[in-house]
């Protein structure tokens, strides 16, 4: 019986016993080590010792990196641990010090540290491929691959010089790769806004909170006009759909289109960047549809698929959700079939200030919940019948179908991006338990980023990926650390506990397990979610330690058991305490969202949060001592934090809403209902908690505009606009000219009148923002920065060293940061105010479409002739602009705030 268990109890060991532990080696590949009191008691080695320094191979004149393992270690024995002359409050010798260095680093190697590196330059490289601001060729990249690859075979027998070269090969063929997937997507992006009669084939349906309806749809023709070139796949709102729109369906209806928008200030997250490679080539809302039309042929057998699949997908959700409903069924619907949209937004903002919005979003967390509940079903059920257990090895087969169930989960659920890759980690993990290897390792996690960064490069800048690889390289690190830590301490006997005794001990190890856990992964994703949100939840580690349990133990498993007994018509107990779990849960994130302080960090540089991922790599990768250096690097990189950027003014990418920091937690904007969207963003990006809003109200002139060629002499001794001295001239009049209203309080934000709006800071700088060029001359005396809502406008003021930023400059730059000088300062000079876009050019595939709109080429805005019956279901009164980008935001803003656990 022994030897027939064999397979299977191999296999146990191999997960639990130290030689198979992420880091060990085998048991051959190393003389055993002396016990610890022998290494501390060695004398120390003489100076004239033959393992003099001299006498040390240095890694860079290594040859053979087993052989020096072997060397290093054999000398290693003869002189005492570095740490012994420590404790022993003796600086060790530079011998000594070389030594222990030369021990560690080929300890390192030996454990396959070159193979951990591997997917970190690869995403280097793609990072910097992203980075740059013109888009390299093929051919460089190319040529830079084959040229490494054959400087590395001649490298030889020089191991650093030949792991340098690897690593250079691998960050151009991460650049490559992103080129090629750049290359591959190739999406087809909406120049400019336009109103047309838009045929499609439906790919997805979703139901907002609000009541509204977004189609994902793939365009087969546009009439009214006939678009020369339109996008292949849009994302449109609508107030409500007919009986029968669903995945499959052709529709037809009255459009208006508009481009992926930029980023709302420079280095925030950037929509048509998403959109790009997401395939999405505009985004709008219906004026008057959707209607059902006729199909113009049968579709291809792909998107026949496609289509199934998402109708499965919606009829599990409505299932669901009948069986839960309330904001707790929509989060069932999304925790099994991903699908979010229907979520109301106070449930999604308390879920993110408490620190576990992860909890809805389909990650790392969710799959290997699932994964788990599968093993363990499995197992139990294997573990009936005794005898075929002890025959076969039944935990490679609750492997193999765990796996198989992984898949299903994925595919059921949207196969987004954060599911695609929390199953490639988990896939390798379950494929090592088949061949009897350890599950949990870096080499694993390894092999998973090197797949995702193949498959999708793009993903490395995004906060998904970064967050989920961050917390799951620092779990399995922290875990390989203690399980050395417990290995070379002493054995302790067994206490004998009574059953409380037995319980109570589980429980507090079960807490204090989570607690790390939550520390940990916190922790190692701290930099990240300030990077990317400026936020991070103040009471996260708490809320998940009360809501995890939960989650873990309840809302997935019985998740798990009503979707398999879904077919049976048995899911309705099962779903009802997996929604009993998530009202629960929802209690506990409004509890802590309620009592958490105020979580905005505002910006971070990207120094530090370079600097502390390369701390992070040294404390999850190294294996022996060497991890202490991760400490002065990762205080160099909070060192780094105490310089924060901190605009003084920002300006949204359409050139009508500004937004400028008064120096006192507080914005003011320059209109009465700014896009929240936007705001919210300026508002994290300079710790800003209140928004003042403007007195008086801004409208167009009638004045006829300012002629390019009279600009420049509309001017008087003193530098002040003649049209700003005169109170019946320009769009300013009576008492508030703009020289009295830039006079005003900082602390009343901007004062507005027609066609003028004006603002001055503590500093003493004043912004104005204007609606054309008329309004704008009348601000040149007084104002350090102007906005001109105004494509066709110039610089009107040429004689004074004034910045103008034109709705020309943000249609094709982006949106703005300003710096504004501080003129109230004793021997500042009046300097110039600096600006800073959010896109560069020449441009990048993801924003070539921005040159070709209207106001990138100095256009006035399209209007058409007014109509005497407007047309039916036209949404609410909104800028154009303003839909644009809050259509782009609702589709990016659920998976970027993953956080991985």
């Amino acid at each position: 019986m022994a030897k027939e268990r064999s397979p299977e109890s191999a296999g146990e060991r191999a997960m639990f016993v130290r030689d198979a532990a992420p880091f060990a080696l085998p048991a051959a590949s190393l003389p055993a080590a002396p016990p610890l009191e022998a290494r501390a008691d060695a004398p120390p080695v003489p100076a004239q010792d033959a393992s003099g320094p001299d006498d040390l191979p240095a890694p860079w004149r290594l040859r053979d990196a087993g052989g020096l393992l072997a060397r290093s270690l054999a000398r290693a024995r003869q002189a005492p641990p570095i740490r012994s002359h420590i404790a022993n409050d003796r600086i060790p010798s530079r011998a000594v010090a070389a030594k222990a260095f030369n021990v560690a680093m080929a300890t390192e190697l030996d454990r396959g540290i070159a193979f951990l590196l591997a997917p970190v330059f690869l995403a280097a490289g793609a990072l910097v491929y992203f980075a740059l601001r013109q888009e390299p060729g093929f051919v460089p990249l190319v040529a830079g691959v084959a040229g490494l690859a054959l400087c590395a075979f001649a490298a030889g027998a020089r191991p650093l010089l030949s792991m340098a070269i690897a690593a250079g090969l691998l960050c151009v063929l991460g650049a490559l790769l992103a080129k090629a997937e750049t290359w591959r997507a190739a999406t087809k992006m909406l120049g400019g806004e336009v109103t047309t009669q838009l045929s499609g084939r439906v790919a997805e349906v979703e139901r907002l909170a609000d009541g509204r309806v977004r189609l994902t749809i793939d365009v087969t023709g546009t009439e009214r006009p006939v678009l020369r070139y339109t996008p292949d796949r849009v994302r449109v709102s609508a107030r409500r759909v007919p009986e029968g729109v669903e995945a499959g369906a052709v529709v037809t209806g009255l459009v208006r289109l508009m481009p992926p928008s930029g980023p709302v200030r420079p280095d925030s997250y950037d929509f048509s960047f998403e959109s790009y490679f997401d395939g999405i080539g505009a985004s709008g809302f219906f004026l008057r549809g959707p209607e059902l039309a006729a199909s113009p042929g049968p579709p291809p057998l792909a998107a026949r698929f496609d289509a199934a699949v998402e109708r499965a997908r919606q009829a599990i959700a409505d299932r669901i959700r009948s069986r839960i409903g309330g904001p707790e069924g929509e989060i069932a619907a999304a925790l099994v079939v991903g699908v979010r949209a229907g979520i109301p937004e106070d449930i999604n903002e308390a879920l993110r200030r408490s620190g576990i919005y992860h909890v809805i979003s389909i990650s790392g967390l969710h799959m290997a919940l699932v994964a788990g509940t599968i093993m363990v079903l499995l197992r139990s059920g294997f573990a009936l019948f005794p005898d075929f257990s002890s025959r076969h090895p039944v935990k490679k087969y609750a492997a193999a179908l765990a796996i198989a169930g992984l898949a299903g989960y994925l595919f059921i659920s949207g196969a987004e991006v954060a599911a695609q890759r929390s199953f490639i980690m988990l896939a390798v993990m379950l494929a090592a338990v088949l061949f009897d290897r350890a599950a949990l390792t870096l080499r694993n996690l390894a092999i998973s980023a090197i797949i995702v960064i193949a498959v999708s490069p793009h993903e490395v800048v995004g906060p998904s990926f970064q967050m989920s690889f961050a917390a799951t390289a620092a779990l399995v690190g922290a875990y390989a650390a203690w399980s050395d830590w417990r290995a070379d301490r002493p054995g302790s006997p067994p206490v004998d506990r009574s059953l409380a005794g037995r319980g109570l001990r589980y429980l507090l190890l079960a807490a204090a397990g989570l607690a790390m856990t939550s520390i940990v992964a916190g922790g190692a994703t701290t930099i990240y979610a300030a990077w990317h949100f400026q936020q991070m939840p103040s009471l996260g580690l708490f809320t998940n330690l009360t809501a995890m349990p939960v989650v873990s133990a309840v809302v997935m498993p019985f998740a798990v058991f009503g979707a398999l007994a879904m077919p049976f018509g048995l899911d309705g107990p099962f779903f009802h305490v997996m929604g009993l779990g998530l009202s629960a849960t929802i209690a506990v994130a409004k509890w802590f969202s309620e009592r958490s302080p105020a979580d905005i960090v505002g910006l971070i540089p990207p120094a530090a949060v370079a600097v502390l991922t390369v701390a992070l790599l040294i404390a999850t990768i190294c294996s022996t001592w060497l991890r202490i250096a991760a400490v002065p690097v990762a205080l160099a990189g909070l060192m780094l934090l105490v310089d924060r950027p901190r605009p003084d003014l920002f300006v949204s990418e359409d050139g009508r809403l500004v937004g400028l920091a008064l120096g006192d937690g507080r914005i003011a904007v320059n209109r009465a209902r700014p896009n929240e969207f936007t705001i919210d963003n300026w508002k994290r990006a300079i710790r800003a908690d209140e928004m003042v809003r403007p007195e008086g109200k801004q409208q167009r002139t009638t004045a006829e505009p300012v002629e390019a060629g009279a600009e420049a002499g509309r001017q008087v001794g003193d530098g002040a606009s003649a049209v700003g001295l005169n109170p019946t001239q320009g769009g300013a009049s009576w008492d508030n000219q703009p020289q009295q209203r830039a006079h005003k309080p900082s602390s009343a934000g901007f004062v507005c009148a027609e066609g003028l709006c004006l603002a001055r800071r503590s500093s003493g700088a004043v912004v104005a923002h204007a609606l054309d060029a008329q309004a704008a001359l009348d601000a040149c005396a007084v104002a350090s920065v102007i906005v001109i809502d105004d494509a066709t406008a110039r610089n009107v003021c040429r004689w004074k060293d004034v910045l103008v930023v034109t709705k020309r400059d943000l249609a094709l730059n982006g949106s703005a940061a300003i710096e504004l000088p501080s003129n109230d300062r004793e021997g500042a000079s009046a300097a110039m105010a600096t600006a800073e876009y959010a896109i560069s050019r020449p441009f990048r595939p993801w924003h070539e479409q921005r040159r070709f709109s209207r106001e990138a080429r100095g256009l006035p805005a399209y209007r058409r002739k007014p109509k005497t019956e407007p047309p039916r279901d036209a949404p609410d009164a909104q800028p154009a602009s303003e839909a644009a980008g809050s259509s782009s935001r609702q589709n990016a803003s659920a998976d970027d705030r993953e956080t991985a656990q």
